[in-house]
């Protein structure tokens, strides 16, 4: 590459530096996640009437496509083999059809992401929402959303797979198909969008949030028509207002939703555990999990399906103390057990009605602000502690109930939360199964210090130029000076004015010597040196750098001056990117007191003397 080439693209850089990276480039996903989240809103309707069907098949045995609690159904003792058949037929489709539909939804999806390039196969976008029908129609404890995220992102994956896409664009339309499932199940576009930021993109870049934003707020649109507004769980108003007393009780409620989000996860995978030890096939796990799941809904038949109408109770009325009970002991019990058999369903709506029973007993000692609101405020925080996402959290909750006085209260307490499952626990029940498989995710997002960084601040100044018109001879004897650098394997060749005209490396020079015994004071460095080197310039941030060595394969660039870009002021090498980490390591581990208070000496106050 020419100089006079980089330097082009040198100024072209500064000139693109901004706040954000995105281009134009991401108006035609735009585009696509619009339509991406229309058909999202049609999947979300047809996976909820499909539960309906099963759920009226199984447990009422007539043909219908409308909503039907399991808990009503008069079949007695036989109910409970109802949810072993279904799970029989799961564990059937998972061994012969796709091993991806078993599990609730969102850690396939990001083993997708991550894993599979952003590419799902056309077979589980009908695999997955059938066989969470069947399981949650044949009384699954479980919710309609993770299969809805699932087979969301399945349609926005095939159909970005159709077009000329890099990954990073397959993972945006991928997302945008989840987030448009979650949306118009729940007319939550805003939570929606959270949830696919805080779990499923891994970044905050305005490439990937906008046509999220987008395919969510049109399936909410299009939810409108098939099947109606929001909000799904209503609730009165409460008081703006709660106080010092009120705060308090949020703290409790918080850190006991922290504490029962960690027991359900290592509850999850405590029973995913004693099924692997099981001496058969994992394609039988399900059923012997349908077993505890027919024997919990025959003891406690609102802990069966999908329980929308029991969430909705528990935040509408003064429920008895027995259903909040039912829901803490049965509900959590099987679900346990069946979510750790492997069978398809969510794990949205069974956190709501465990938050909403926990805050229901948190309601017999807590101060009363409502009849239902520490359900409310419980529903919310054990979201933000399970799936260690508390903005989803807070913002879930308004969306589900359209009560905007419970931000203040679902902010202390779904923080709280998520504080205490992050200090107990080092996965969430999410990326725990993504550990299991062999891989590592972090929840974290935090300034890449190479984005701020610039060569300037890590580059090194002592190094050896050597001069264009010198000699080998020259060149050996600076070689072998002890004050050379240590590590410097790259030599700048300059003009008389520290200007760089080349670049010749260790090896060259050696080779050059070998190979012309006796031309050392008539071999000029010019003769030998690369005229046409790659460089870097003193105010380019660290990033432009490591992605020139990572395209050229170089490891080693000079350093010029951007005003006249052309004089050298200095090398930076590998190891010095290396140092930039270290000084940001420094500057989260170094402890030290900045300000240190200093009390006024005392003045001794003396008597007056007598005149």
């Amino acid at each position: 590459m020419g100089q006079q080439t980089q330097t082009r693209r040198h100024k072209s850089t500064l000139k693109e530096l901004g706040d954000f990276t995105t281009t134009i480039r991401v108006v035609p996903i735009m585009l696509m996640a619009i339509v991406i989240g229309a058909i999202g809103a049609y999947v979300a309707w047809l996976l909820l009437k499909l539960i309906g069907l099963f759920t009226n098949i199984f447990y009422y045995h007539r043909l219908s496509t409308g909503f039907a609690s399991p808990a009503g159904n008069h079949l007695g003792v036989y109910a409970i083999a109802v949810p072993v058949v279904g799970s029989l037929v799961v564990g059937l489709m998972a061994r012969y059809g796709s091993e991806q539909i078993r599990g609730h939804g969102i850690p396939e999806a990001i083993e997708s992401i991550l894993m599979n390039g952003s590419r799902i196969r056309p077979r589980l976008a009908i695999l997955k929402p059938l066989s969470a029908a069947i399981s949650i129609g044949s009384g699954g404890p479980f919710g309609a959303e993770g299969p809805i995220i699932m087979t969301g992102g399945a349609f926005g994956s095939i159909f970005a797979q159709l077009f000329h896409f890099t990954s990073m664009e397959r993972r945006t339309l991928l997302v945008a198909g989840a987030a448009a499932g979650m949306s118009a199940t729940f007319a939550a576009p805003l939570s929606a969008v959270l949830i696919g930021v805080e779990l499923l993109l891994f970044e905050w870049k305005p490439r990937s949030a906008i046509p999220v934003a987008l395919a969510s707020a049109t399936a909410c649109a299009v939810r409108r028509y098939l099947l109606g507004l929001g909000p799904l769980f209503p609730v009165p108003a409460h008081p703006v207002y709660i106080g010092p007393v009120g705060l308090g009780g949020c703290i409790i409620a918080g850190l006991a939703a922290g504490a029962l989000s960690a027991l359900l996860t290592l509850g999850v995978y405590a029973a995913e555990d004693l099924f692997k030890r099981l001496p058969i096939h994992w394609m039988w796990w399900p059923a012997i999990g349908g077993v505890f799941v027919g024997l919990g809904g025959f003891i406690f038949p609102q802990a069966l399906g999908v329980g929308y109408d029991t969430i909705g109770k528990l935040l509408q009325e003064n429920v008895p103390l027995k259903i909040f009970a039912g829901v803490l002991l049965v509900k959590s019990a099987i679900w346990m057990i069946s979510l750790g058999s492997g069978t398809s369903g969510g794990v949205l709506a069974p956190l709501l009605m465990m938050g909403a029973a926990l805050g229901g007993i948190e309601s017999l000692f807590l101060p009363l602000f409502g009849v239902v609101f520490w359900p409310l405020v419980s529903m919310g925080a054990i979201l933000g502690g399970t799936m260690r996402s508390p903005f989803t959290g807070i913002v879930f909750a308004i969306e589900l109930t359209h009560d905007l006085n419970m931000l203040l209260p679902l902010l202390v307490a779904c923080f709280l939360a998520h504080a205490f499952t992050v200090l107990t626990l080092k996965r969430s029940i999410l990326t725990e199964k993504i550990s299991r498989r062999g891989y590592h995710l972090s929840r974290e997002y935090g300034l890449d210090p190479l984005e701020i960084l610039f060569v300037r601040e890590v580059m090194r100044t002592n190094i050896v130029a050597l001069p264009a018109d010198g000699t080998l001879q020259e060149a050996r004897e600076l070689l072998h000076q002890d004050r050379r650098p240590r590590g410097q394997y790259l030599f700048p060749v300059v003009d008389s004015e520290r200007g760089l005209l080349g670049v010749v490396t260790r090896k060259q020079l050696l080779k050059s010597l070998e190979e012309s015994p006796g031309q050392e004071q008539t071999t000029r460095i010019s003769d030998i040196a690369s005229t046409e080197p790659l460089v870097a310039f003193a105010d380019e941030p660290l990033r432009v750098v490591v992605r020139r060595m990572a395209e050229s394969g170089l490891t080693r660039f000079p350093v010029l001056d951007p005003q006249t870009e052309r004089l050298l002021v200095g090398m930076i090498s590998l190891n010095d990117l290396l140092g930039a980490r270290i000084q940001n390591l420094e500057d989260e581990r170094a402890r030290e007191r900045v300000l240190r208070i200093r009390m006024p000496s005392g003045h001794q106050v003396r008597p007056p003397t007598a005149s």
